[in-house]
């Protein structure tokens, strides 16, 4: 699963408010600094405080699916510049588990392990809601209430800060309170030098509208992947060609002479598929069972007794658990709407509840997957790659949970974060200030 299937919608909608302390002219700026062309939706948070204008920018971008060894296995030169001027993992960044797109893009913005922030795959039922999440449903997407923690743009907007996103799931949800200042819906069809345009348009807004945190997102990687394969000739070129876009990006951020953070990330990695479709509900009697993908929800106890019986020496090609007993190291033993039992896969398999309906063809599973335990499966492991005005030069990082970067990217920001699942001593050493505290 990956953003493809998220709501591709065109909807325009641009509204601009006088805050009380921005000037017409300086919305007029603002208005011009943007794309027409882009449905950019602008939200009036008020202008940047005094502290905020002074602070450094950060420019996240995710490249999804963009595996941890994808920039040295095709030499991807302007990723590699970008960790040789900064910091980056050679071996990698450990997503948390599950890895899969929309989980670990709102671990990466919240500290928060999947089970914590709530988005558990990108989709799942939740028994309280009597309702299902999908990363195809707009509505759903966009409902706050399914969200938990406080996203990185939430945290700067709450603290006087503007933000924008050029994609990025529960961007386009209120959640903790606020939205983005500016944002889009989804929609993987608009052209990608376009998204570069448009960021670096909102760097040229004047400084009381301008924003800090912008984040910006590539699904090349992650289509080819899916499609192809890891090792396959168009995976390799999606390579090539996102790195041409890093390599854009960096030279338009150094031409606006602002002290910016350029940090680039993936989601997950990718695995070349084995074997067909294992259905679970050819192996135990689902009866009574709601069920999302490889996760069952059961309406009683007896139940999900009955069905981890059943289940738990049925395939050596799966493990099964009760929700209570899922191995700690994975983080996901703790939200009801992780299923019971969970189901996890010991290799590179697709895993599902049904076939699909009766009557139409049973689709293969897609060439290349992910999902898995990075633990135990190296492949599923993501990029990190950072430099710029707060981040030390000529640094490598040892593989780290991703939960880590919401404390740093906080710190790049001169925020004061929540409390989270990550630690900035992870990252401290690559700081230029060692992580010293900003608050005074």
């Amino acid at each position: 699963m990956h953003l493809r299937a998220w709501c591709r919608r065109a909807l325009f909608a641009w509204t601009l408010g006088l805050g009380l302390t921005v000037a017409v002219a300086s919305v007029s700026a603002q208005a011009a600094a943007s794309n027409p062309a882009l449905p950019v939706i602008h939200v009036d948070n008020g202008p940047n405080s005094a502290a905020a204008q002074q602070a450094h920018y950060v420019v996240l971008v995710s490249l999804d699916g963009f595996r941890w060894d994808y920039a040295t296995r095709d030499q991807a030169t302007h990723l590699l510049d970008l960790g040789k001027q900064g910091v980056w993992a050679p071996q990698g960044m450990l997503p948390s588990f599950p890895s899969l797109t929309f989980p670990n893009h709102f671990t990466i913005v919240t500290g928060l392990y999947p089970e914590h922030h709530g988005l558990v795959a990108n989709s799942f039922y939740d028994e309280t809601k009597h309702a299902r999440y999908a990363i195809s449903d707009q509505n759903a997407v966009s409902d706050g209430s399914w969200y938990s923690g406080v996203p990185l743009w939430s945290l700067a907007e709450s603290q006087g800060m503007r933000t924008a996103c050029f994609f990025w799931p529960g961007s386009e949800a209120k959640v903790a309170g606020y939205r983005p200042t500016y944002y889009l819906h989804f929609d993987d069809k608009v052209d990608d030098d376009a998204r570069i345009d448009q960021v670096l348009e909102w760097l040229r807004l004047p400084a009381e509208v301008r924003p800090h945190f912008i984040t910006l997102y590539y699904s090349d990687t992650d289509h080819a992947g899916h499609a192809f394969g890891p090792d396959a000739p168009e995976t390799h070129a999606a390579v090539r060609k996102v790195d041409g876009l890093i390599g854009r990006l960096k030279a338009g951020l150094d031409a606006t002479g602002l002290p910016i953070d350029l940090v680039v990330v993936s989601d997950h990695g990718m695995v070349h598929e084995q074997g067909q479709w294992i259905t679970l509900d050819q192996l135990a009697d689902l009866s009574g069972f709601e069920t999302a993908g490889p996760l069952l929800y059961a309406s009683s106890e007896a139940d999900r007794e009955r069905v981890y019986n059943q289940l738990k020496k049925a395939s050596s090609q799966f493990v099964v658990y009760r929700l209570k007993n899922v191995p700690a190291n994975l983080h996901f033993n703790e939200n009801p709407r992780e299923g019971d039992p969970v189901v996890i896969a010991t290799g590179p398999y697709s895993i599902r509840a049904h076939a699909g309906p009766a009557g139409q063809p049973d689709r293969a599973p897609v060439t290349g997957m992910h999902g898995f335990d990075p633990h135990t499966m190296p492949e599923m492991k993501a990029s990190f790659f950072a430099a710029g005005s707060d981040i030390l030069p000529g640094h490598t990082v040892m593989p780290f949970e991703n939960v880590n970067l919401y404390p740093w990217l906080a710190h790049l920001l001169g925020l004061t974060p929540p409390k989270s699942d990550g630690s900035l001593n992870v990252l401290a050493g690559t700081l230029r200030d060692g992580g010293a505290d900003r608050s005074h």
